[in-house]
């Protein structure tokens, strides 16, 4: 194999998973570490600077940080022989940082002292444009931000239930960036983008989510149409206190975190019979595997491969649904098909049903002569990196986009926008994205002395407390998870292995008394001779199989022999650097800044293999 450049971003894009799977790239290590020094204020500037709602996502978040987590790697089994693969509790520490932080206010950046002439349009006040209006704001752009609810926050508000996401954590940080001189102008729907264009904005960006829910027509629906409720307008009902009661015997059809959010909410309103229905198996379920472990704690079942055929009703009034058994089929490409088992139709008894099947997006107030193009399924074409539509001063993010996803995937959009946006009114190509600024900085203090704890912890993932199931069933607003104290915290984050510290090996320095090699716990480092990447891996001192984790190899040493380390099980414990005579290896702190919109990165020259990368 040819030798790793150690300091290429590509390669640690492999090495900091965490980082790198955030669609935000949080630097996930940094503040878990700040978190475990009690510096939480600190750790909550690290989290606001890239992903802006640090309190609301270390709630909510769907955690794709989580599954790359390297602490999921080195686990191997309890002392029971049970196998565990438990990645460090990253979203709830979080948490953490927003529940025990100081006041953050004067942290903040302050509102532009001078106004630049360019005003930007940002329809709906959800995650994605309120990130496009903290990142112009401070730069000197006017931000007009216009919602049809009085209350910013978009469907992090009206969405997501009080008892998982607290109305006081919303205002916090939607305040943070409405007090950067932004124009919030709450209860103004935009009926038009022509209207809203001919108002002068120098860029429009389109952030409205995915408001519509996508019903099911089926026998009956029209009939029992007043006990069908669409689960997004139900939640938003109950977020403002239209309804404050449902049925004892409630279905909920659809198996996402929607759907999850319905079932739970149902039970708070007095739902006694709750059940939740889905077409797929309980594992291909869209819900996030804590989203339906929540929902079964709570007493609510989970009924799988059954697909609703009809409504069923006495004059009009709902008395049930039908269903029938199905079962899964695949072709060579994987790509599922239902098939009925044979068996006979099931009949639930229900009061109510609510439908929570998927979202859609909905654009009457886009005319459809404006010049922006949409897809057959109805979404914008948009270039995925800008996200610039056809229509080249219009953006989208989030939902509105690409189709419901998430917060922090809304976040990120944000994000991008911005850059676009100030690029292309400082005349800047946006294609030509500036790389992320990288560094690495040595953390020896001495031989045996590390500026961060390399101790490594054994424990298992904790358990977040809950508050009473009696008490939290009893009121819709009283929030469920009590969070992580700072004792608890402390424990969890100390089993982060931080993966932004790296071995850092200089091949000159080695005399190849394979000291390192001996003292490795996980056999991970390896001194042998060279050769082609699929020969090579199998037969280092720990076979190397996970393909997807690059390999560390050194240049050719004075005998002839390479220095191979696999990435994959290493637990940045340090001592290797501990134990080596000549100072061959240190460990490095990997610094990953990624690009936002303002002067450092108009200023910036991309070449086209950083544009890419």
């Amino acid at each position: 194999m040819k030798p790793t450049d150690i300091g290429a971003p590509d390669y640690f894009h492999k090495v900091v998973d965490c980082q790198w799977a955030c669609p935000a790239h949080t630097p996930v290590p940094e503040y878990i570490r700040l978190i475990a020094a009690g510096r939480y204020s600190d750790a909550y500037m690290v989290n606001w600077v890239s992903n802006v709602f640090p309190g609301i996502l270390g709630r909510t978040c769907d955690r794709p940080c989580e599954p790359a987590c390297r602490r999921s790697r080195v686990e191997d089994e309890t002392p029971d022989g049970r196998e565990r693969r438990e990645p460090v509790a990253i979203c709830r520490l979080k948490r953490v940082a927003a529940d025990y932080k100081q006041d953050v206010r004067g942290r903040m950046p302050k509102p532009a002292a001078q106004k630049n002439g360019r005003r930007i349009a940002c329809v709906g006040a959800g995650p994605a444009s309120l990130t496009v209006a903290r990142d112009l704001a401070p730069l000197g752009y006017e931000v007009v931000v216009y919602d049809g609810d009085r209350l910013a926050g978009g469907m992090m508000r009206t969405q997501i239930p009080k008892f998982r996401l607290p109305e006081q954590v919303i205002d916090e940080e939607t305040g943070y960036i409405l007090d950067l001189g932004v124009d919030f102008r709450g209860g103004q729907y935009v009926r038009s983008l022509r209207e809203l264009l001919a108002e002068g904005y120098d860029a429009v960006f389109v952030g409205c989510g995915a408001p519509r829910g996508q019903d099911l027509d089926i026998p009956g629906r029209k009939e029992a149409a007043k006990s069908i409720h669409l689960g997004i307008d139900w939640l938003a009902n109950v977020a403002f206190g239209h309804v404050k009661s449902i049925g004892k015997r409630v279905i909920v059809l659809g198996g996402g975190n929607t759907a999850m959010d319905c079932c739970r909410s149902a039970r708070r309103l007095g739902g006694q019979d709750v059940k939740v229905i889905v077409r797929s198996t309980f594992e291909q379920m869209k819900a996030s595997a804590w989203e339906k472990e929540d929902a079964m704690h709570e007493g609510i079942p989970i009924l799988n491969n059954l697909v609703p055929k009809a409504f069923t009703h006495n004059s009009g009034r709902l008395t049930g649904v039908t269903f029938e058994k199905v079962r899964s089929i695949y072709d060579e490409r994987g790509r599922r098909t239902l098939v009925p088992s044979g068996e006979p139709p099931i009949h639930y008894p229900c009061d109510e049903v609510l439908v929570a099947v998927g979202q859609e997006n909905a654009f009457p107030w886009i005319e459809r002569d404006l010049g922006i193009e949409f897809d057959k399924w109805g979404l914008p074409k948009l270039d995925e990196r800008t996200m610039q539509s056809t229509l080249p001063n219009v953006f989208f993010g989030g939902d509105a986009a690409f189709g419901p996803k998430n917060i922090i995937w809304a976040v990120a959009h944000g994000h991008e926008a911005a850059v676009s946006i100030d690029r292309m009114l400082n005349g800047e190509d946006m294609a030509a994205r500036p790389a992320p600024a990288t560094s690495l900085v040595s953390q020896k203090m001495g031989i045996h002395a590390w500026r961060y704890d390399n101790a490594v912890s054994v424990d298992r993932r904790l358990r977040v407390p809950l508050r009473d199931l009696n008490a939290a069933l009893k009121n819709i607003r009283v929030e469920v998870e009590l969070g992580f104290d700072p004792q608890l915290a402390f424990k969890e984050a100390q089993r982060c292995l931080n993966c932004d510290v790296q071995t850092v090996f200089a091949g000159k320095l080695c005399i190849e008394c394979d000291a390192c090699m001996d003292i490795c716990p996980m056999d991970c480092i390896s001194f042998t001779s060279n050769g082609e990447e699929e020969e090579l891996r199998p037969r280092l001192r720990a076979p190397a199989l996970n393909t997807s984790q690059d390999l560390y190899v050194s240049d050719t040493l004075k005998t002839g022999r390479v220095m191979v380390k696999d990435e994959d099980v290493c637990l940045h414990c340090g001592l290797c650097a501990e134990r080596c005579p000549t100072g061959a290896w240190d460990m490095q702190k990997f610094l990953l800044v990624m690009t936002h919109a303002g002067p450092a990165c108009r200023d910036a020259v991309a070449t086209p293999a950083q544009a890419a990368a």
